[in-house]
């Protein structure tokens, strides 16, 4: 019968326990992570994003179909609802989507500069909603 004691030789010989370096973060670890604690409020990020005046044209309309509704909403509100409508996509319905937008360049037109952030206001109206 074998003893339930181990010896220092018996540990020695088994192999090393060692941990694994951390892996680095994937994009799909990275969503997952930032919905594990429900309780704790998501770290906001800023960003910036080019479009043609035609989609800029339908975040308003949108807004406005939202105060029809009886919701005030925000552009970026209205950004991540439309994440979230994606990601219920299909990889093929996805694809076509995306391949579907009219192809722009990045970053600022020429000439155009960047208004600081403290000049926004900060509580809008419904006619001040609709104008951002």
């Amino acid at each position: 019968m074998p003893s339930a004691k181990k010896t220092v030789q018996d540990t020695a010989a088994g192999p090393a326990h060692t941990t694994p370096p951390p892996a680095k973060h994937t994009e799909k670890q990275h969503v997952e992570k930032a919905h594990e604690k429900p309780g704790r409020k998501a770290k906001v990020v800023r960003d910036s994003f080019t479009m043609p005046e035609v989609d800029y044209a339908r975040l308003t309309e949108l807004k406005k179909r939202c105060l029809l509704g009886g919701v005030s909403v925000k552009k970026s509100e209205l950004l991540r609802a439309g994440l979230q409508a994606l990601s219920a996509m299909s990889a093929e319905e996805l694809v076509t989507a995306v391949n579907a937008l009219e192809s722009v360049k990045t970053g600022r037109p020429a000439g155009e500069k960047s208004t600081p952030a403290a000049a926004e206001p900060t509580h809008a109206t419904a006619d001040e909603a609709l104008s951002s």
